[in-house]
């Protein structure tokens, strides 16, 4: 069965996932551009020669720089920044076929805190996230993620646009449960970072791993989510993925600060790590809920991130919370 499948993105993700995605004959995959000169690379060089300079991309594979190709999509893979979704599914909500499946690949939350899920102006939406590294998927590496979302959209999804391209699902019906974790994961990741650049020490990355699946475990209570879902690719798997691996951006935030480096994330020039984000919408939510003492590991970041306490004093704290 043919699909067209629009990926909204051209960065490092959207790229592998294209490139995966086109493994399977059966699929017709579209990049959708903002930039018009990376477009054009695609279709004429078959390289997205701004993040993968040394890659040679499926020749099926097309770009376009125009929001009218959405017109022509059952599948619409959103792996855009998270705060742009919202606003940006609006603007194609009259495009694109009422019954086409949107799945956000983003993690993140809207602008105003709440689950980008619940903010996509479509019928059929879905969340999709895992363990899963940008170039491995590139490199074609066995890959899994969960999808939240209707049991009938994961079935198909999984034998029909899936076949052929080594990416592997596991399921839940909770769509909010798999935002969540892709949200926490990153914040967790900071306060394991931290412990790994002072101490590069297995017992205690490990000692604070599992007081970070435990909070993450409360979290999911808390917003009134399976907690089962901690044990799903998206929980576990991409916790271990990003707090446990120096590629992740949110780890390497946390190392250098536990190695004594300062950092600035209010540097318009400085790498954005989202977890940094989540630990001010997560702290404060839970001072405010009067639960402090149950995620000690959040609070302990917050005030480590937010009101100047030393990376010591957060060494101390989280050790023997």
């Amino acid at each position: 069965m043919q699909k067209t499948i629009i990926i909204a993105g051209s960065g490092v993700f959207g790229t592998a996932m294209a490139q995966r995605l086109s493994w399977n004959q059966s699929n017709t995959v579209i990049i959708y551009c903002l930039d018009k000169a990376v477009a054009d690379d695609i279709n004429r060089n078959h390289r997205n020669s701004k993040y993968y300079p040394t890659h040679i991309l499926n020749t099926s594979i097309r770009a376009i720089n125009d929001k009218k190709i959405f017109a022509n999509a059952d599948d619409i893979l959103l792996i855009i920044p998270s705060k742009v979704i919202v606003s940006f599914t609006n603007e194609i909500k009259d495009i694109a076929p009422r019954n086409c499946l949107v799945i956000n690949m983003a993690k993140g939350m809207s602008d105003d805190g709440a689950f980008i899920t619940e903010r996509i102006p479509f019928e059929r939406t879905a969340s999709m996230k895992g363990p899963s590294f940008a170039i491995e998927v590139l490199n074609g590496l066995p890959t899994a993620f969960t999808f939240g979302g209707r049991k009938e959209d994961f079935e198909q999804f999984k034998n029909i646009e899936l076949k052929d391209t080594s990416l592997q699902l596991d399921y839940t019906d909770d769509i909010r449960s798999v935002e969540l974790m892709s949200i926490l994961k990153n914040m967790y990741a900071i306060a394991i970072g931290l412990v790994s650049g002072k101490f590069n020490s297995p017992n205690v990355d490990f000692l604070i791993y599992t007081k970070a699946v435990n909070e993450m475990r409360r979290f999911l209570t808390l917003f009134g989510c399976e907690d089962e879902t901690i044990f799903k690719y998206c929980g576990l798997g991409d916790l271990g993925l990003t707090s446990l691996n120096d590629l992740s951006r949110n780890r390497t935030m946390g190392l250098l600060m536990g190695k004594g480096f300062s950092i600035d994330q209010n540097d318009p020039s400085s790498t954005v790590v989202e977890g940094y984000r989540t630990v001010k919408l997560m702290g404060e939510m839970t001072r405010e809920k009067g639960l402090s003492g149950q995620y000690p590991l959040v609070q302990a970041l917050y005030r480590l991130l937010y009101e100047g306490e030393s990376v010591n004093t957060y060494l101390t704290t989280v050790l023997n919370c």
